[in-house]
C-alpha cells in the first residue's frame, strides 16, 4: 500500500498553496491511503519522521519510505501527480 503523508502547519503559506493541490490527487488516486500532520499539533509523528521544514510530504510504500519533498518548491513535483483530465 502507498501511504502519502503530509507534514504542515496552519501559519505556513506554502502548506496552503499546497492544500488544493493534495485534494485534487486524494481524489484522483484511492488505492493511496493520505494522511495529514499538523506538526504543531501532531509533534510526536513529525519528530518520528525528523521534519525540520514544511510543508514535507513523505510517500511511502508498504511503510518504507521511498521519497520526500520538502519546503514551497514542492507545489510544482505534486501538482504533476495529477492525472490529466479527460478530453
Amino acid at each position: 500500500m502507498v501511504t502519502v503523508k503530509k507534514f504542515s502547519a496552519v501559519w505556513c503559506g506554502p502548506c496552503r498553496a499546497l492544500a488544493p493541490v493534495i485534494n485534487e490527487i486524494k481524489s484522483q488516486f484511492s488505492n493511496v491511503k493520505f494522511e495529514d500532520y499538523d506538526v504543531d499539533v501532531a509533534y510526536d509523528e513529525a519528530t518520528k519522521y525528523g521534519i525540520r521544514s514544511v510543508p514535507t510530504i513523505i510517500i511511502e510504500k508498504d511503510g518504507k519510505e521511498i521519497n520526500r519533498f520538502t519546503g514551497g518548491i514542492i507545489v510544482a513535483p505534486v501538482f504533476r501527480l495529477r492525472k490529466p483530465a479527460n478530453p
